[in-house]
């Protein structure tokens, strides 16, 4: 499935079963992040409980935090959009509602107050559940709302991470994106704004992205789609979105 959706209108100007149930994969996090970024402050400490390390798959894409230690919640942003740090999305789900259900429960809600029909989630991160799904055309909502957010647009579209050694984190590392679309990457989108991707087998390639040419922001979402095809429609959709639209 796949959309183009012009942000400011969400006009749709491309279309492919944008209806369709699928799965996010961890394109789910932009839902984490647009929380994190409407109920909290960037310098609130994100402490890591044995439930946010744990419960996830340890082969499953994580920046290696251990249980008791803390980063600040900017930091926590940057693990989960540049990195797609699957313990911290949990941890900032549990810093955010008190526990990973409550935060499920917030996921939900906003899904309901945006007027979503085809969203329903089941944990902050996206990795496989049946009952986890969504569709393009609610997934482009969704990333209206995210990219409306300057934060968070900036470090979707940021290519390395570098965490420095604190008093409740011991480690420095730099670690750089998988997404190809931003600067410096193989496949770099000279209008890119930013970009989330998402990988699963059963949802196979995902990515939302955003991009911005003479004053106007275009949004795609790239559902179920196989590698490096996700970047390649995503290019293809923007620029017959540029070529063929403007605002007026």
């Amino acid at each position: 499935a796949a959309i183009l959706m012009e942000a400011s209108t969400g006009t749709i100007l491309y279309g492919k079963n944008v209806d369709e149930r699928l799965y996010p994969a961890s394109t789910t996090k932009i839902m984490t992040c647009l929380l994190a970024i409407e109920n909290a402050e960037l310098d609130e400490v994100v402490t890591f409980s044995e439930e946010a390390v744990f419960s996830i798959d340890r082969g499953s894409s994580n920046i290696g935090m251990d249980v008791g230690e803390s980063i600040t919640m900017e930091q926590a942003l940057h693990g989960i959009l540049i990195l797609s740090a699957n313990e911290v999305a949990n941890a900032v789900g549990e810093h955010i509602a008190g526990d990973a259900e409550s935060f499920v429960k917030m996921m939900n809600d906003r899904v309901a107050e945006l007027g979503l029909e085809n969203t329903h989630f089941c944990n902050a991160h996206g990795l496989h559940d049946e009952n986890h799904y969504t569709s393009a055309r609610d997934l482009a909502l969704i990333a209206r709302e995210f990219f409306s957010h300057e934060t968070l647009a900036e470090i979707s579209g940021t290519t390395y991470c570098t965490f420095e050694a604190t008093a409740t984190q011991p480690d420095s590392f730099s670690l750089a994106t998988k997404n190809q679309l931003v600067k410096g990457k193989e496949r770099e989108y000279e209008y890119l704004v930013g970009s989330k991707t998402g990988y699963t087998s059963d949802a196979r390639q995902t990515l939302v992205s955003c991009a911005r040419k003479d004053g106007m922001d275009l949004i795609c979402v790239i559902l179920m789609e196989e590698s490096p095809y996700q970047f390649t429609d995503t290019v293809e959709l923007f620029d017959y979105g540029f070529q063929n639209f403007s605002k007026v």
